[in-house]
């Protein structure tokens, strides 16, 4: 029997192209797809908070594991809580997506207002754990090549 597999929606430096993109080694991209919601620069990484009524937020899809879901849980941390998302796939469809939604106050002038990443930091695309200050200086995942 098969590890049953969770789908989750990344927004920023693990996308395609990110600077922790090798972060979700072993995952299974599904596709590039978009949720509601306001994206904020927080630090050298974003935020998303969830919002029907805003513009879209530039991610995919994934699916992954339950070791892998936790890991990612790990890594993200205690400002973030994982929620249950609608994603809109670039085909149209919908589908129910695991999201880390930022938790703690938000800076309005930090506002993304095209909701992408790495459009609006391309300082943040295939960089090795590297930060505007340096190295990113949350650790290594374990079960996560990199």
């Amino acid at each position: 029997m098969s590890e049953i597999r969770h789908r989750v929606f990344v927004y920023g430096t693990l996308r395609s192209g990110g600077s922790n993109h090798h972060r979700m080694a072993g995952a299974v991209l599904v596709a590039p797809a978009s949720v509601r919601g306001r994206l904020y620069r927080i630090d050298w990484y974003p935020g998303v908070v969830l919002d029907a009524e805003s513009d879209a937020v530039v991610g995919e899809v994934y699916d992954v594991d339950g070791s892998m879901l936790a890991a990612l849980d790990e890594y993200e941390g205690s400002e973030y809580r994982r929620v249950e998302a609608t994603a809109a796939l670039e085909d149209g469809n919908h589908v129910a997506a695991l999201i880390w939604e930022w938790r703690l106050e938000v800076d309005e002038a930090r506002r993304i207002e095209s909701g992408d990443w790495l459009e609006a930091m391309p300082s943040q695309r295939s960089r090795s754990r590297k930060t505007s200050g340096g190295e990113d200086p949350r650790p290594p995942i374990s079960g996560f090549a990199g």
